[in-house]
């Protein structure tokens, strides 16, 4: 069958995002393997060398200078740093050339995140935010686009191409919302003199930008300086990562931020995502009844935050923005496939452990004997992960079909 003109000029605009689209839901595959390995591996009578190995204390020096730390926070803090590089890249593309390059274009899928954001945040903080556990709210804020387009890929062309780049636009959004608040909220006691230091290395970074420097290079080694600034400045390290990706030069059809972004695709979804879940989807649940550790406060909450509360933050303020005629629904697109995509983005995994490892690490235990705190997030974020993808799933598969 010959392709209208259309179509085929619409093909060089589509195919980088199929091309995305195949390794993001590929890492998504990856992912659930690696997730499901770490909680069998945690709770096995090899259980003491999975936690020991991330305890492993890892030291780097030049010199006199030294960074030491376990193993589980050179992930947390300098791989995923690598992953916020991405994210920050990703971002940028969107604003310059992509779905948020324009007020119409970025409607959608920028008031939906918001309400995929207000809303998680709001159930979660009636749950539990009179506890010692209120610092999670940002938890069920975040979407894992790689499990949620893993899912889409599963439903092959019952999801249009249109909601695809939807849910994609509006997970990148996401992933800004939650920079945003890693860096205002998750913040500890700030060195002056570090910030300083990172302000040296990021205006440099600048001044490399606007004198049209495309050395790959010259950005590595400045952003490995700011990295470290960042890092001892109190500031979450990973923030490097974003500043680090405003500054890299987009000029050109051939540009260092399109090369970059093409280079670390693979080894991100690859590589550093499933490290990051084998590290941190580890949960020993001991002698604790399932349903015990659901029902305590800080799981309770992101689970209703992310299955609930995505669900309706997500279609309410997409529903909202279309019939004020702000936005409009996504081409080949029904309601019913909307409120699937709705459901999907409850997928919180990697952002969400993220910032659970941020909000909970050092609280005590709920009771003697009983998951850490950090634990008790980690069974929240996968059960509503699993609830939303299964649910989503299903509902994509048996209603939103018409348009296949």
């Amino acid at each position: 069958m010959a392709r209208s003109s259309e179509e085929t000029s619409a093909l060089p605009f589509i195919r980088p995002f199929q091309a995305f689209f195949r390794t993001e839901a590929a890492s998504g595959v990856l992912l659930l393997a690696l997730a499901v390995v770490a909680l069998l591996w945690a709770n096995s009578p090899w259980a003491s060398a999975y936690f020991s190995l991330w305890d492993t204390l890892v030291t780097v020096s030049i010199g006199s200078a030294a960074i030491s730390k376990p193993l589980l926070l050179w992930v947390n803090d300098g791989l995923m740093a690598i992953f916020f590089f991405l994210v920050g890249l990703e971002i940028k593309r969107e604003i310059l050339v992509g779905e948020l390059s324009s007020p119409r274009q970025a409607a959608l899928p920028l008031l939906a995140a918001v309400g995929g954001m207000v809303v998680p945040a709001g159930l979660y903080a009636l749950v539990a935010g009179s506890t010692d556990y209120a610092a999670g709210w940002g938890i069920p804020m975040a979407t894992d686009i790689a499990f949620a387009l893993g899912v889409l890929a599963l439903l092959g062309t019952r999801a249009p191409v249109a909601l695809k780049i939807f849910l994609t636009a509006l997970a990148i959004v996401d992933d800004l919302g939650a920079v945003l608040v890693i860096a205002f909220f998750y913040t500890s006691k700030l060195s002056v003199a570090a910030l300083g230091v990172a302000a040296v290395f990021l205006a440099l970074l600048v001044a490399a930008n606007r004198l049209g420097i495309q050395r790959t290079a010259v950005y590595v080694i400045l952003g490995l300086g700011l990295w470290v600034a960042v890092l001892k400045s109190g500031v979450h390290a990973t923030i490097a990562g974003v500043l680090l990706a405003l500054t890299i030069p987009a000029r050109g059809e051939h540009s260092l931020l399109l090369r970059m972004e093409h280079k670390l695709h693979g080894w991100v979804a690859f590589g550093i995502m499933p490290v990051f879940a084998l590290a941190n989807a580890g949960v020993a649940l001991g002698g604790v009844s399932f349903t015990e550790a659901i029902l305590h406060p800080a799981a309770f909450g992101i689970l209703l935050g992310l299955f609930v509360g995505k669900q309706i933050g997500v279609f309410a303020f997409s529903w909202l923005s279309i019939r004020m005629g702000w936005a409009v629904l996504p081409s080949g697109t029904t309601w019913t496939q909307l409120y699937g995509v709705a459901l999907l983005t409850g997928i919180g995994f990697t952002m969400s452990l993220f910032i659970a490892n941020l909000s909970f690490v050092g609280l005590p235990e709920a009771a003697p004997g009983a998951p850490a705190a950090l634990d008790l997030a980690k069974i929240g974020i996968l059960t509503a992960s699993l609830l939303s993808g299964v649910v989503g799933y299903v509902m994509l598969r048996r209603l939103g079909a018409s348009n296949a």
